[in-house]
């Protein structure tokens, strides 16, 4: 059987691997067969890469190979639900690095020659793909150190802005220098990649840590789009067709995320939202917060028609998901009409609430995203608030001076009554006070999110006998 015939079969299949896998991940009742359809393309494409004629090394590739998918297994298994956005980040960033050091390599080759090899054509995708793979790469592990607690605080200062502009066009400097030959140097290829690495560290380090999901959204879109173009490199069709897929799911899932914050993409880069607006804004809200006990809030969701469940980010904290779901399987027991509401943005990483409910064994027909379930909070007796902030904040309906005002957020305030578990009185990731939990209809359960929602199982077992 013809070889290049056999390759160019498998590659077709993995296109209909990944695109099918891609597919499945929409719902989540299948996102799980979706990885593993698009798993198994990889296996395929990684598989037929060997018998590319001029392949060499074969024990490097098998070893990298078994290093790389050993600490996968053990890092995938062990890495805690709280700490999923973290491991996304690093990984993306790792994809990205791997598109720059194919990039770097052909580049380096090149120079090497005395600029003799492949046309401009080729050199431009190479120079481009490498710039985006770097930047990606610089910015995901500064995403990665915010989201771990690594790096404490947003940097920013004066001209920040025009200092990124100078090192983006640096870095296209350099790759015309390459590309048009007058340049071919190492010493520009260096420059490359040294000031694009630098220019992503740059772009993310003033980020808030509230939009970290964006973030991490957009370098994943960048990463498929600079493997795309790494593909056409070495005219490798399985990394174009993965690249495509990643770069555009990416993007388009990069403008969902914006579009529920009411944001544009460059105010998310460039605005320095997640720090100092939320500082300004920090104690305007008036009123008081209104305690109450577990027992009291037992008793109320026990005896309510229907509870509509809001969770966040300190529920991944907290690892309470397990005992919410069981607090729900009372209250259904109990008669209780019980649904979860999710935001497009909760948690710190798009989709962050639903595994973890996927994880809890939560039945998907009980999960409602915004548009699905906003009308529902007006006929909800009890909205019990678990770890959001920014996402149920009403400031975002009528307060034209805050930072968020125009977000979509989930209509808790609707409701007849709203408890929030929180741990204290400080304001959320974003740093702005939540007009929220000033509200007469509202009470606040102070603790630990798990500690509460235990309490909240044995009030409501009492109250239902």
């Amino acid at each position: 059987m013809d070889v290049s015939l056999l390759i160019d079969g498998s590659y077709f299949v993995t296109a209909f691997l990944f695109i099918m896998g891609l597919k499945r991940m929409s719902s989540p009742k299948t996102a799980r067969s979706g990885i593993l359809w698009a798993g198994a393309g990889m296996v395929l494409a990684t598989l037929v890469s060997f018998l590319y004629p001029g392949m060499s090394n074969y024990e490097l590739i098998i070893a990298a190979i078994v290093v790389g998918s050993a600490v996968a297994w053990w890092s995938g298994r062990r890495v805690a639900m709280t700490n999923m956005p973290q491991m996304i980040a690093l990984y993306n960033g790792m994809g990205g690095g791997a598109a720059a050091a194919i990039a770097a390599v052909e580049l380096y080759r090149v120079a090497g020659e005395g600029g003799n090899g492949p046309g401009a054509a080729v050199l431009s995708l190479a120079a481009v793909g490498g710039m985006i793979g770097a930047v990606s790469f610089s910015g995901s592990l500064i995403a990665f150190g915010k989201l771990q607690g690594l790096i404490k605080r947003s940097l920013r200062f004066p001209g920040q802005q025009f200092t990124n502009i100078l090192l983006l066009l640096a870095t296209l400097a350099a790759g015309v220098l390459l590309v048009s030959g007058v340049g071919m140097t190492p010493a520009v290829v260096t420059a490359l990649f040294l000031v694009a690495l630098l220019l992503g560290v740059a772009m993310t380090l003033p980020i808030g840590g509230a939009d970290m999901p964006v973030v991490i959204s957009l370098y994943n879109a960048l990463t498929g789009l600079a493997v795309a173009f790494e593909g056409f490199v070495l005219g490798n069709a399985a990394m174009i067709i993965a690249g495509t897929v990643v770069g555009s799911a990416g993007t388009l899932l990069t403008q969902l995320m914006a579009k529920a914050m009411n944001r544009s993409l460059g105010n998310v880069l460039f605005s320095g939202f997640g720090e100092s607006a939320g500082a300004a804004a920090t104690g305007a809200v008036a009123g008081s917060m209104k305690p109450i006990e577990a027992a009291d809030v037992g008793v109320m969701m026990a005896f309510s028609q229907k509870v509509i469940v809001i969770p966040g980010y300190g529920l991944a904290v907290a690892q309470a998901q397990h005992k919410v779901w069981e607090l729900c399987q009372l209250l259904i027991n109990a008669g209780v009409q019980v649904k979860f509401a999710i935001h497009p943005v909760a948690g710190r990483m798009p989709g962050h609430m639903n595994v973890l409910l996927a994880e809890a064994g939560v039945p998907y027909e009980l999960i409602a995203d915004l548009d699905e379930i906003n009308a529902e909070f007006e006929s909800a007796d009890v909205a019990l608030v678990i770890g959001a902030n920014d996402v149920v904040n009403p400031v975002a309906r009528n307060d034209k001076s805050s930072p968020i005002y125009g977000m979509p957020i989930l209509n808790a305030d609707k409701a007849k009554n709203v408890i929030v578990i929180k741990r204290g009185q400080g304001a959320g990731f974003s740093g702005i006070e939540n007009a929220l939990f000033y509200l007469d209809n509202t009470r606040m359960l102070y603790g630990d999110g798990q500690a509460a929602v235990n309490q909240l199982i044995h009030a409501v077992k009492e109250a239902t006998g």
